[in-house]
């Protein structure tokens, strides 16, 4: 589903060059959930932002459902993110003229001919799921920053993407709310058979991986250790402070 090789990435900032990504190569395999962590700054979210074909990288390849990314121009990766992929951002990127139900169902209205009550009554089922209902009508600066979480991730899901980047999905959300979009998650890897990519700092969210990929200072350091059983596990309760 996925393949990275050699991948590069630098910035230049104050005239000095910083080596973001250097050398990565990883696999993921169609209907695998894999997890990427590490510390702050070792490049987990340019990686993310790369593989998902939404930042350019400087040498390397990366090659999505046989279809070589940084050989497309935007108007075709545009089309490619429209029709196979999801992306939950870290920062949300919630369109603030839209309200929760609109910025849900855009990815419908953008890509497919679907009459629009059917692309709202979509977008109410995947509100309902993540627990945000009762905020459709509600604008972005209406809501607080976990509110538009929940909205960024059901927007993501409207689709059912068959491959979901996710940015520390949970990083937002209580324990409660964090568990439900975990499940979700699970349900769409394991009943819709989509394809998992995501970068946590939460242990328990890591723990619910097929493999789980560690990075430091721009690099993989192993190819992934196997969890075990991982397609049964549920999501654990997170304990009460």
């Amino acid at each position: 589903m996925l393949s990275i090789s050699q991948l590069n990435k630098s910035y230049t900032v104050a005239g000095e060059e910083f080596r973001v990504l250097k050398d990565v190569e990883f696999e993921v395999k169609e209907g695998e959930f894999v997890a990427i962590v590490g510390p702050s700054g070792s490049g987990k979210s340019t990686l993310l932002a790369i593989s998902a074909g939404l930042d350019k990288a400087d040498s390397g390849k990366v090659i999505l459902d046989g279809i070589s990314l940084l050989e497309k121009k935007e108007d075709e990766l545009a089309k490619l993110r429209g029709e196979k992929l999801g992306f939950v951002f870290q920062n949300f990127q919630l369109i603030k003229t839209l309200n929760a139900l609109e910025n849900v169902s855009l990815p419908l209205a953008l890509t497919t001919n679907l009459p629009e009550k059917e692309i709202r009554e979509r977008a109410r089922l995947w509100l309902a799921k993540v627990g945000m209902e009762h905020r459709s009508s509600n604008f972005p600066s209406q809501l607080s920053g976990g509110e538009e979480q929940r909205v960024a991730i059901a927007r993501s899901f409207i689709h059912e993407p068959k491959l979901l980047f996710a940015d520390e999905p949970t990083a937002n959300l209580d324990r409660a709310n964090g568990n439900r979009i975990m499940s979700l998650l699970k349900e769409l890897n394991q009943t819709r058979k989509s394809t998992l990519l995501v970068v946590t700092h939460d242990p328990q969210v890591a723990s619910l991986a097929d493999r789980v990929l560690e990075m430091k200072d721009g690099s993989i350091l192993n190819n992934g250790k196997k969890a075990p059983s991982s397609k049964s596990k549920k999501v654990p309760p997170r304990r009460k402070k």
